[in-house]
């Protein structure tokens, strides 16, 4: 049976790495087949890097290289994922359509020589692309070797913003907003005598100011992306067989130039590609907060198809390969929060071209090493207890909404050079992090927000009416709702509203406000109400809340500012919301956090953790509960397991509800309960 039987349900966990034969000697195959056999890997990912190989000239298909490969592969019981390769145009298709590289926003045309440099609008780019996919598509079809297909790599529209792409965007106008005079009316396009007669008067991107226009012109640009993967996607929809995956790798974390939410929707799995620090800076964060995007994208298992083996750079500068036992944690850290596979970047390293330092499994010595060993010896692992880790189901309370449209919103209008919608988004998420709290991210789109008891938003600076009317709702029917600064400032098309603020917000907020002021100075909280010590201190903003019905939580320790609460709370139908009006320190938002969580009834043994333990649950594939302690440290951790009595899926030692367990460093224990 195929190991890809089903994109969301597979039989064990997938485990392996990109291979680039072509990048390599020809004598290398056998070799590297037979490392990877001992080693234990069990997929590779191959083929989206190299369009010049599969078509050396115009027309010209090559294929003899990758069915070596491939049948190589099937030999040895290595599944395959072949990826469409269009994210690198062949130096002859540049040549005889030069046109199709991407122009800027300031007229500059992208240069060849780097990948992912193109117009993926442009009639002849799809053409060729078209082509060269369904020639690939028509050869491996039926291999049983092959268990799925990307589509394409890390896409994004790549700054094009050329002629073409404008008449596309004036026609996206056209669909969206009907005729000019609406246009001028949601824009204020009277402001400066920018009012538009006619389709053919609207001015290109460059050097537009005006919020309104740059935030459709983002949603546009998003828009196209989607549009090529979905193209793409219906391509291989046509070969694929029901037993066979489409699936996109974005890159790590969560995206403001594309939507991943929309994009997911033509895939059948979604793949990620995550990256983070090691050696004394790993604290699994980075990893945790891509794979928590990654998941919550069809709130599904995913794929995470490259991150770490050894080092990583596009220079020598930052070389720093992972301590002993750290690849090992980093794999069961992913499978904790719901990946199907784990593989790296890449098999082997490159002797040549840009991302020679971004080492993969073997050394640019091609021979067994330290980082080998420890993949091997995962591998093993895998393959004893794959069946029972695979298909980790994570059911969490708590979520963070995502709005792309306020971080541009924000953008375009900042409040401070350093403070900005994600680094408020990120704080909140690794507050739970380290609060040991699983969380998932939703969008004003998503339907159902009443699963979660805890709903934290940064700041929802555009939105529309209907959006702040389902998160009041949502307190209202008994959720936690913690909202933050400047949301519900701007509708839906980046305006002001012409209400008090926060406008639709305000009953279930509890308070309005007429002033904001930056602060040019940290000021602390008097009293320091929540007990946080050197991190009594808030920063950069601060909106002059006036109670309706809320109640003040802290106010600012300020001759002036002290008649304004910086943090409030206001009971609302069978919920509550609590409001930040300031940007809080860490120390802060984490007392925030835990105190609203309590309020959900959120809290228990996991906060009491050491500090560098970490705690993951789920249903493992059995239907039973099973938990994840990893410690992300270099000295042993003793934690109390607090659940159901089970055993140690990896050593089959019995755990005891209450027992101490020791954790060695970079180790992870895995229970599942009985």
């Amino acid at each position: 049976m195929t190991l890809a039987a089903s994109a969301q349900k597979m039989p064990t966990v997938l485990y392996g790495a990109s291979y680039y034969h072509e990048y390599m000697p020809a004598e290398r195959l056998d070799q590297d087949v037979a490392l990877m056999k001992q080693a234990g890997l069990t997929v590779v990912r191959v083929g989206e890097s190299t369009w010049s190989s599969w078509e050396p000239k115009d027309g010209q298909f090559e294929f003899a290289w990758m069915d070596r490969v491939i049948a190589k592969m099937h030999e040895a019981g290595i599944q395959v994922i072949l990826g469409t390769p269009t994210y690198s145009i062949p130096p002859w298709l540049f040549r005889k359509h030069p046109e199709i590289l991407a122009t800027r926003i300031d007229g500059r045309r992208a240069q060849y020589g780097i990948r992912q440099n193109m117009d993926t609008s442009h009639p002849a780019y799809r053409f060729y692309s078209e082509r060269v996919i369904r020639q690939i598509l028509a050869r491996y079809k039926d291999h049983p070797a092959v268990i799925g297909y990307q589509i394409d790599n890390e896409t994004s529209n790549y700054g094009a913003a050329g002629p073409l792409v404008q008449a596309g965007f004036v026609d996206y106008l056209k669909k969206r907003f009907g005729v000019t005079q609406e246009l001028n009316k949601v824009w204020g396009l009277a402001y400066w005598g920018q009012l538009v007669q006619d389709w053919d008067e609207l001015p290109p991107r460059d050097g537009i100011l005006n919020p309104g226009y740059k935030l459709e012109w983002e949603r546009y640009q998003q828009s196209r992306v989607t549009d090529f993967l979905s193209w793409q996607a219906r391509i291989v929809n046509e070969y694929k067989r029901k037993d066979q995956f489409v699936m996109q790798d974005f890159s790590g974390g969560v995206h403001t130039d594309i939507n991943q939410w929309a994009i997911a929707r033509s895939l059948d799995i979604v793949g990620t590609n995550p990256y983070y620090p090691v050696q004394d800076e790993l604290d699994g964060h980075a990893a945790t907060f891509t794979d928590d995007v990654a998941r919550s994208l069809k709130m599904a298992n995913f794929l995470v198809t490259e991150t770490n083996a050894q080092t990583t750079g596009w220079d020598s500068k930052v070389q720093f390969p992972p301590y002993d036992g750290q690849l090992r944690m980093n794999v069961f850290s992913h499978i904790a929060d719901g990946a199907n596979m784990v593989a790296y970047w890449h098999w082997h390293s490159l002797h040549y071209g840009q991302e020679t330092y971004w080492k993969g499994v073997l050394s640019h010595d091609l021979t067994p090493n330290r980082i080998y060993a420890e993949f091997s010896k995962v591998a093993a692992e895998l393959k004893q207890h794959g069946p029972r880790l695979v298909n980790f189901q994570r059911k969490n309370d708590v979520a963070i909404l995502y709005s792309i449209d306020s971080f541009h919103g924000i953008e375009f209008m900042p409040f401070d050079d350093k403070v900005n919608y994600m680094t408020v988004l990120r704080q909140m998420h690794k507050t739970l992090y380290g609060l040991n709290i699983g969380v998932d991210f939703v969008t004003p789109e998503t339907p159902d927000l009443a699963r979660y008891k805890v709903l934290l938003v940064p700041p929802l600076y555009v939105a529309s009416d209907r959006t702040l009317t389902r998160l009041a709702d949502y307190a209202r029917a008994g959720g936690q709702l913690l909202l933050t600064f400047k949301s519900g400032f701007t509708n839906e098309y980046d305006t002001v509203r012409a209400e008090l603020a926060p406008g639709p917000l305000r009953a279930a907020a509890g308070f309005h406000y007429q002033e904001f002021s930056s602060l040019k100075a940290p000021l602390a909280l008097k009293g320091d109400p929540f007990n946080a010590g050197a991190g009594n201190q808030v920063s950069h903003w601060a909106e002059m809340v006036q109670l309706d019905t809320a109640t003040a939580l802290a106010v600012y320790d300020h001759p002036f500012f002290s008649r304004y609460p910086a943090i409030t709370r206001n009971p609302f139908g069978t919920g509550a919301v609590t409001f930040e009006g300031t940007v809080l320190s860490d120390a802060l938002q984490r007392a925030v956090v835990l105190d609203v969580l309590k309020a959900a009834g959120l809290t228990g043994p996991d906060q009491a953790l050491p500090a560098p333990v970490r705690v993951k649950h789920g249903t493992a594939n059995s239907g039973r509960r099973m938990h994840y302690y990893l410690n992300y440290s270099a000295t042993p951790q003793n934690t109390t397991y607090s659940y159901g009595a089970g055993a140690d899926v990896l050593t089959g030692r019995p755990v005891a509800a209450g027992a101490t367990a020791t954790l060695a460093p970079w180790d992870v224990l895995i229970v599942e309960e009985k």
